[in-house]
């Protein structure tokens, strides 16, 4: 029986990040394709934006000198038109949101602000300041500016600045090739009969929804057998693979020969064993150019440990330059128990900002209706003690993609 050399649970995700070989493949997609994909060069700004000085509110556009004045209405300006400026002393424009605005017209002033209006003038506040409501030419962006830089993981708001820039198609990075592996022959899928002895393959649909939701595009490839010669020829097939995900098989049993089924096929180890509650016998390695991602079979530590060790290595491998979950810090609204010696994993619900424990931190590794009822997790590292009433604490939300937080949110400091 092999016994497993533990590193701690931040070591493990610096030496998985610090073994990655980013991806380099690109291709050229519509921008109604581009959603989640991570760019691959920089865009630059084709235009200023905006384009022209426009108003920023229906109103009257004024000279900001005759504040305090009942001045004429000459024409009214609509989005679309262009007006040639013909303003005089004490003369203004009836103008719409959008349009453009013309250049003897330096201040825009709401139709609500004025304390008096009628078919062909308007008596104007004495609060009127240059530039008032008035969005300037280039003002977001100019011409020749980095308008998204490579890496960034394109989202709705990229989609919409580059629809303005009449931008029709992006270069991104290829999606990973990810292959997701169960292990056992009391593993059944879904629609199979499963006896009192099997269990449902919970853990490959589990995961393999979990990656799709940070964008990742996973295959589920089947179940390997509890025969290592077997094995050996299933993993062997899947090396054309960027990533092999894999679930139990891995632990100090005598039927867990996963890591030995891998490093008949060239694996590289680069640490079996995490300190960590749950999570104990997770590995990770390299064969060739696949990266191996092995977690424990345990439903909850699976999930778990997926989403926090495999999702941000991941999102390095495919190109992106944030790879660290965001994190709020928040007070604890219960005492529970921990044990310092080990990295702890404890979900959790926020409400009304605050940290509620699940269920006292009384939740199996073998469990799967926790991960419904959470929506956030804390880590706590070996120093810290149990987290009282009161304490702050860091907090990880589930279904938040990665931000420019440079390490993992641990708790490191609650004695």
């Amino acid at each position: 029986m092999k016994k497993l050399n533990f590193i701690s649970f931040g070591d493990a995700l610096e030496k998985a990040l610090s073994n990655i070989d980013e991806i380099d493949r690109t291709e050229i997609v519509l921008l109604s394709e581009a959603r989640n994909r991570v760019l691959a060069r920089d865009v630059i700004s084709r235009k200023n934006l905006p384009s022209f000085d426009n108003s920023a509110m229906d109103g009257f556009a004024v000279d900001f000198r005759d504040a305090g004045k009942r001045v004429e209405i000459v024409e009214t300006v609509y989005a679309g038109d262009v007006l040639k400026p013909c303003l005089r002393e004490g003369q203004c424009y009836r103008i719409m949101t959008g349009a453009k605005v013309p250049t003897d017209a330096n201040a825009i002033v709401p139709f609500e602000s004025c304390p008096e209006t009628g078919a062909d003038y308007v008596l104007l506040p004495d609060n009127i300041k240059p530039g008032d409501n008035l969005r300037k030419k280039g003002e977001e962006c100019s011409e020749g500016e980095i308008l998204v830089k490579k890496g960034e993981r394109l989202t709705s708001a990229h989609i919409a600045i580059l629809a303005a820039q009449g931008i029709v198609a992006v270069s991104v990075f290829e999606p990973l090739s990810i292959a997701i592996v169960s292990t056992g022959n009391e593993i059944k899928e879904p629609w199979e009969q499963a006896g009192e002895d099997e269990i449902y393959n919970a853990n490959a649909f589990g995961i393999g929804s979990m990656l799709e939701e940070y964008g990742f595009f996973p295959s589920y490839v089947g179940s390997i057998p509890d025969s290592k010669e077997r094995s050996i020829d299933f993993i062997s097939s899947l090396k054309g693979y960027d990533v092999i995900i894999t679930t139990g098989g891995i632990s100090m049993g005598e039927a867990d020969f996963v890591e030995e089924a891998f490093l008949a096929n060239g694996l590289e180890v680069i640490f079996h064993g995490v300190n960590v509650k749950p999570g104990k016998p997770t590995m990770m390695g390299k064969m060739g150019d696949t990266f191996v991602m092995a977690m424990p079979g345990n439903p909850l530590t699976a999930m778990l440990n997926t989403f926090l060790l495999s999702v941000p290595v991941l999102v390095k491998m495919q190109g992106a330059s944030r790879w660290h979950f965001a994190h709020q810090e928040v007070i604890n609204t219960e005492e529970f128990r921990i044990k310092p010696s080990r990295s702890n994993l404890v979900l959790g619900r926020m409400v009304d900002g605050r940290f509620h424990v699940l269920r006292k931190n009384k939740v199996g590794s073998g469990m799967l209706t926790p991960l419904m009822e959470a929506d956030c997790v804390a880590v706590f590292n070996e120093k810290c003690a149990a987290p009282k009433r009161g304490d702050f604490v860091k907090v990880i939300l589930f279904g938040r993609f990665p931000s420019e937080d440079i390490n993992l949110a641990f708790n490191t400091d609650i004695r």
